[in-house]
Formats: C-alpha cells, structure tokens, sequence
C-alpha cells in the first residue's frame, strides 16, 4: 500500500504522496466515472484506521475518524474528477488513458488529504469528529458531484459544523496560501442554442432561411449584455465558446449551435445576464427569420466564504508557512466551483495553494499541466494544523 499504517518521517511521507499523486494522474477518470480512484482512495483511508463509506452519490467516499470527547465535527474535501483532454506533458507518470488528464490538479488535491489521513490518524492531535470527503466529478459543470453528495445526505449523514476545500493556484508562489471571506468564486451557467433556418444550395441564398449568418450576428450581439447590460462596477462574463454550422462550402445549413459560458457573482446580474441573453438570442434569430432553441442551464452557484472560517484557516496557514506567504484578501476567481453547493449548507471556507509560476504551459485545464509536488506534503501539514486548530485537544 502506498501510505503504510506505520509512522514514518516526513521525508517518507512526502515520497509516498509523491507516488499516490502520480499513479493518480496516471490513472484519470472522468466525472462519476471515478470508480478506480475510488476503490483506490478507500484502500489506503482503510489502513489509515477510518471508517470508510464509498458509493455515495456514486463514486463519492466519506472517511470518518472521531478522537476525545469533543463534540464539534469538521470537513475536508477533495475531488477526484479528470478532464477530456489529451495529455501532451511528456512526464514519465503522464495519462495512460487517451484522452483523459488530471489537467486541474484533482490528482494532487486527493492526495493532500490523503496524507492528512495518516497526519491525523498517527497523531490524533484533534478531539472530534473528522469527516474527509473525496467528491466525484466536480468538473462536469452542472448536475455536479457536489450537488449530488448534498441532495444524497452528505451531512445528515455525516454531520459537519464546519467544511473546508483547497484548490491548487498557477500563478500564485508555491508554498503560498490565499482566499478572501464572502463571494470568492463565480457562479458558472452554460447556454446551450440551437439557430433553426432552411437550407439550401449556397447559390441560391434567396431560397433559404440561413441560421448561420443569424447565429453570427447573435455572437456580436451578445458581447454588449455586459458591456451595456451589467454595472461596470458588477463582475460578470458572456464568453462564446461554440459556433458550430455546416459541412459543405456549396451548402447552406438548417442550423447552428452556439454555446455560451456566463460567470457573476451576484443573484441581481446572474438573473440580469439570463433575461439579456435570451432576449438577443430570440431576437436576433426572429430578425433573420430563423428560430432559436435556448437551453440555458444555471450551474454552480456563487462560492461565498465565510468570514470566520476563512479567518480560521489562514490563520492555520499562517502558523505553519509565516504571514507573509499568506493572501487574506486575494483578488476573485472568475473561475467556478461545485464546493459552493456545500457552502451553501454549512460555513467554510475554500482556501488556494500557489502551485508556482503561470506561464503558458503551465495554467489549469491545458495539456501540458502538471500539479506542484512539492505542495503535497505541505497540503497535508495544513490539514492537520487546520483540524487541530478547530478542534483542539481540551
């Protein structure tokens, strides 16, 4: 087994985590597809002296450990999820799934709280409870596994007064921790539009109803929802990422899709950008007379941090790295996250983890991406120091 049950230094530590993380990127599996990581994750929390549950919301696993008699409760996750993209990092432990990438860092966040496992388990320096869930597919953007752990009973079943989550940050100085209290991270909804026209020979125009020049003209209307629609003041984006239409040069097609990402931070623009987008869309087609089929999806919710939690676990970074390597009030990720379901049920906090220079290679969800080993050891130190920090020993 990769983290044996037996104390070790931590420099032996450190080169089991090492080995965990690169099986797991090895190994990647897409969203509540999870089921060899699962197994996997189980085993070595098993020998660590948790009580394991697995198969929550399908792929999802709980790790229980209580010491003392203290009666707070504290959660920690992790997710587990890869990504559809084809790995290009040439590393000697790179994907041997085609198509497949722990190109966010899954990897490396499960075993961060892998090797808090052992922390806690060897020490027990905590008088509590310890919940460690290890999500499913946190990638998948919307119907996501922390949605799913949250409607499957995650903390009816595993009460938590308190849940936190770590996520790695290309860019920030490894060895750094950052996070904000309140609003952190953008709620993310995905718009998926079908344009209906008539086809037709492209030498005939006039006979045709043509969705592609409607789906074009509806790209370059929807860059002034928040140029003219939203507060400047406010944080939000409309991204077209999907303009898709016809195979022939000599054809003109009945439809075209469009796909769109939008991001904000409050439930006043979230609604504005949705009234907006709808209305250009249908709009804009009826004007080319075409149709448009609107598939507007709201994914995960704004991530809000809450203020004495967030406190709490800077405060634990502080103590283990020094107050200058800490971030208390770092800048919004326009980025979104599925760990604001859990916020939503219980206070905490989503704390970033620099994982060293951003450069172009380097940044989340590209090919060449690879989690920052040396975080490994230093995630799981920060694990145990939060938890004994929230649940000290009396």
């Amino acid at each position: 087994m990769p983290i044996p049950a037996s104390p070790m230094t931590m420099q032996e530590l450190d080169e089991r985590l090492r080995a965990v993380r690169h099986h797991l990127h090895q190994n990647p599996e897409l969203a509540f597809q999870e089921h060899e990581t699962a197994d996997y994750v189980a085993g070595i929390l098993r020998t660590q002296g948790f009580s394991v549950t697995t198969g929550i919301a399908g792929t999802g696993i709980v790790a229980t450990m209580r010491c003392g008699n203290g009666v707070g409760s504290i959660g920690l996750r992790a997710d587990m999820d890869a990504l559809p993209i084809h790995e290009e990092t040439g590393l000697p432990y790179a994907s041997c799934k085609d198509g497949k990438m722990h190109a966010c860092g899954h990897d490396g966040h499960t075993s961060m709280l892998l090797g808090a496992a052992h922390l806690l388990s060897r020490n027990r320096n905590f008088s509590g409870t310890v919940n460690l869930i290890f999500q499913p597919a946190e990638e998948r953007g919307f119907d996501s596994g922390g949605k799913a752990m949250v409607e499957a009973g995650l903390f009816e079943q595993f009460p938590c007064d308190r849940i936190f989550a770590m996520h790695n940050h290309p860019g920030l100085a490894q060895g750094h921790f950052m996070s904000r209290p309140g609003p952190y991270m953008a709620a993310g909804d995905r718009v998926f539009i079908t344009i209906k026209g008539s086809g037709g020979h492209a030498a005939r125009p006039h006979l045709a109803r043509d969705p592609l020049v409607a789906a074009a003209a509806t790209v370059m209307a929807l860059q002034t929802v928040v140029s003219r629609n939203i507060d400047p003041q406010e944080c939000a984006v409309v991204s077209v990422g999907k303009l898709q239409s016809g195979l022939a040069l000599n054809v003109i097609p009945d439809t075209a899709d469009i796909g769109i990402s939008v991001r904000s931070f409050s439930t006043d623009v979230r609604r504005r950008l949705k009234e907006r987008i709808i209305d250009i869309v249908e709009s804009t087609a009826r004007s080319y007379d075409t149709r448009a089929v609107i598939d507007y999806r709201e994914g995960y919710p704004v991530l809000v941090n809450d203020e004495i939690q967030t406190q709490a676990a800077l405060d634990a970074a502080s103590a283990l790295v020094g107050e200058e390597r800490v971030i208390r009030h770092g800048e919004r990720q326009v980025g979104s996250e599925d760990f604001g379901y859990m916020l939503q049920q219980r206070p905490g906090a989503l704390i970033r983890i620099g994982n060293g220079p951003a450069e172009s290679d380097a940044r989340l969800h590209n090919p060449k991406y690879d989690f920052n080993d040396d975080n490994l050891l230093l995630g799981a130190r920060f694990w145990e120091r939060l938890v004994s920090h929230c649940l000290p020993v009396s």
